[in-house]
């Protein structure tokens, strides 16, 4: 058997302190997998005296996780400070450029840097996975980028944050408003204090600036995703999809096109017949369309300590047993810029709710206005009114079209007069 593989662990948090459990666990059967032991050297926290709920005697404890990560005594950095810059980016930068392997979660940082991470690890021959930085347990990372190396992937698109879509999915099964089903996410942890990362789309993006450079071979380019949230969805919109035959979802999608790659977060009307729709709760799902195995759909848990630290461990296994891939499946030099496709671009069907006037002629004009873009109709459904019944829901569902046109004809309608709130778009992905 080989020589013993050394890990330090920077952050000992709910993932940490999973990975150093994990680790003691399966010791026995990861040498045996990997042909040598693996044993935690040195670890890296705030607080050096809290219980975590393990033995770790046995490692050093490095105040500065950049002492750790450029200590002699270990093999591997495992970085799970979190964050894309300070400690995080400080340590991980330092163990690459001491020829150490590293192995992260920080999707933020990867987003952010992970081209420049990229670079120094292949000049100092050293590891750089993260399997766990994208959708906790999934194997999709390793999926992309070797297990479905002979294929040519169309469009890569999922469930990327748990707290959305049990958000939507409480929204749905139980009639609450988003405001008392985010409130009930703080309280049992799933959302921050502050929810506008997870809420607004920007953990997805990360994410999906992540998958997208895997599946199509380009630069990671975060800064360039068309980004919204699920904070304007409301109870109409959830059970204008149940009866239309869809589900709500919080979708990241990276797609080629004739234009380039268009890479969105939005939320999206799913078909119910889809296997993304029928994922509820804090649970992720990654969908990969590719020439050779046509669809392919990965569900599982997307956070927690024990799946993410799942993730983490599968990538030591694999430093220990030798495996270097380039990090986003080609050489940073073989990387293409992203040739950007505009969300005005974006083609496809639209559901547009809207509050119209109660009075005579609103109707054919709204219908008029989007002829006069040419944006056929697949249904229009004028509800009764509410309370207010000088303003009535119409529901409207267009066959394929384009972002643009969409824009131009609700932007004449406003214009008109004709509505009496900001109408409310949602894109429908089709299967």
């Amino acid at each position: 058997m080989d020589k013993v593989l050394r890990v330090g662990i920077a952050g000992l948090g709910t993932v940490g302190a999973s990975v150093a459990r994990l680790l003691g666990a399966q010791a026995k059967d990861l040498a045996a997998r990997t042909g040598r032991a693996i044993r935690i050297a040195g670890v890296s926290a705030r607080d050096p005296g809290r219980d975590r709920g393990v033995d770790l005697s046995g490692a050093a404890f490095f105040a500065d996780p950049v002492a750790l990560a450029r200590s002699e005594d270990i093999d591997v950095f495992v970085e799970l400070i979190g964050g894309e810059e300070g400690a995080a980016r400080a340590s991980v930068t330092a163990a690459l450029q001491a020829g150490k392997s590293v192995v992260t979660a920080n999707k933020a940082l990867l987003a952010k840097h992970g081209l420049e991470l990229a670079q120094l690890a292949e000049q100092t021959h050293a590891a750089l996975a993260f399997e766990a930085s994208v959708a906790g347990g999934i194997p999709i990372v390793k999926t992309l980028r070797e297990g479905l190396a002979g294929n040519s992937v169309a469009r890569v698109y999922g469930i990327l944050n748990g707290t959305c879509n049990y958000i939507l999915s409480r929204m749905e099964l139980e009639g609450l408003s988003f405001a008392e089903c985010l409130a009930d996410a703080q309280k049992l942890g799933y959302a921050e204090a502050d929810p506008t990362f997870d809420i607004g789309g920007f953990d997805t993006a990360h994410k999906l600036a992540i998958l997208a450079s895997l599946a199509f071979g380009v630069k990671l380019d975060a800064d360039n995703i068309s980004i919204e949230g699920i904070q304007d969805i409301s109870l109409a919109d959830i059970k204008a999809a149940a009866e239309l035959g869809f589900r709500i979802k919080l979708l990241g999608v990276a797609q080629r096109t004739e234009h380039g790659v268009e890479q969105r977060v939005h939320p999206t009307m799913a078909p119910l017949s889809s296997p993304i729709a029928q994922v509820m709760g804090v649970t992720n799902a990654v969908t990969v369309d590719a020439d050779a195995v046509n669809e392919l759909t990965l569900v599982g848990p997307g956070a927690g300590g024990m799946a993410t630290a799942s993730a983490v461990v599968a990538d030591i296994a694999d430093i220990a047993r030798g495996i270097r891939s380039a990090p986003f499946g080609l050489p940073v030099a073989h990387l293409a810029a992203a040739e950007k496709s505009p969300m005005q671009r974006h083609e496809g069907g639209y559901y547009i709710r809207l509050s119209a006037r109660n009075h005579i002629g609103a109707a054919a004009a709204i219908a008029q206005r989007m002829a006069e873009r040419d944006i056929s109709l697949e249904s229009i459904v004028q509800r009764r009114p509410g309370s207010d019944d000088s303003v009535v829901p119409v529901v409207l569902v267009t066959y394929a079209t384009t972002e643009t046109s969409v824009r131009e004809a609700l932007a004449a309608i406003v214009a008109d007069g004709h509505i009496a709130e900001k109408p409310q778009v949602i894109r429908i992905e089709r299967d």
